[in-house]
This record gives structure tokens, C-alpha cells and sequence, in this order.
């Protein structure tokens, strides 16, 4: 059971954010530019765009978080609460996508900060809302250097039973 001290301190996190959040979506909504395709463009030129575009795969970014930050396969994935036929499925399919818990899983197992588990979850095509109470329990959790999974689960289970305050 997380203490009370804690939950409050987290629920006023919540609560500041999910104001910020919104705000910053709206505004990035309304300022945007969007590229436009016109009707000329050909294949080649999509293709040139997705080539200088793409991003590395979740396999190459976990990997290459694993490798700077030490430890076996065997220890992350253990650390992280995965099997390891599972973790084998994220190592040797590059078609496979892993829930989003699961690589949040990982970047705590990893100790990766905010902005590389943010790296993380974008390679595997998934992000942390600000309007998300578990996602925002994480960033709280991370921004604590907090990276307890039984803490952070029993933490997701008490806000979801607290009423938050609304905007």
C-alpha cells in the first residue's frame, strides 16, 4: 500500500499536469503546419521521405539502451517481470510490438529517465499521455527516479480508486 503522503504528492502531479498537457496539445494543434501531397508527387518521392524519416526499430533502441546500461538479457528481462520466450519474441521478431506496460516494464528494468523511455515507447509506436492517469503515474514514477514495478502497479491501483480532481 502506497502511504498517504506519496499518493498526495502523485495525485497533485496528476492534476497539474493534465492542465499543462492539454493546454500545450491545443496549442500545438492549432499552430502546426501539416505537409501536403499533392496529386503530382510520385512513389520515389515518398519513398525518399520515409528513407530520411524512419526512425530505428524498438529491437535496435532497446538494444542499444541495454548495451550502455550493462546486465544480461537474463537479468533485464527478469527485472522487467518478462519470461524468456517472451523477451526472445521482442529479440528475434523486428515485426513484433510489445504492449505498451511491457516496454514500460523494460525502461524501469533499464533505469531510463523520462526522455529515453519516451524514445522507447515512440519506437515502438506508443507515447505517455498527459491525460492518461496510468501514463501520468509513470512520468511521476520516472521523474522521482522511481523505478519500483510493484510501487508503480500498486500506485496505479490506488489513483484509479481515488477521484482526481477535474480541470
Amino acid at each position: 500500500m502506497i502511504d498517504k503522503k506519496f499518493l498526495e504528492e502523485l495525485e497533485e502531479f496528476i492534476w497539474q499536469h493534465q492542465i499543462h498537457d492539454v493546454l500545450e496539445e491545443y496549442e500545438y494543434s492549432c499552430y502546426k503546419e501539416s505537409p501536403i501531397l499533392h496529386e503530382n508527387n510520385d512513389v520515389f518521392e515518398i519513398e525518399e521521405f520515409i528513407k530520411n524519416n524512419k526512425k530505428p526499430t524498438l529491437q535496435q533502441v532497446l538494444f542499444q539502451y541495454m548495451d550502455r546500461n550493462g546486465g544480461t538479457d537474463a537479468e533485464i528481462y527478469k527485472k522487467a517481470g518478462l519470461d524468456r520466450k517472451h523477451f526472445s519474441k521482442i529479440r528475434t521478431n523486428p515485426e513484433y510490438r510489445p504492449k505498451k506496460s511491457t516496454i514500460v516494464a523494460l525502461a524501469f528494468a533499464l533505469g531510463l529517465n523520462e526522455e529515453e523511455t519516451e524514445d522507447l515507447l515512440g519506437a515502438a509506436g506508443y507515447s505517455l499521455s498527459g491525460n492518461d492517469i496510468p501514463d501520468l503515474v509513470v512520468k511521476f514514477f520516472l521523474m522521482k527516479g522511481i523505478y519500483d514495478l510493484v510501487r508503480l502497479n500498486e500506485a496505479v491501483d490506488d489513483m484509479k480508486l481515488k477521484s482526481i480532481r477535474s480541470i
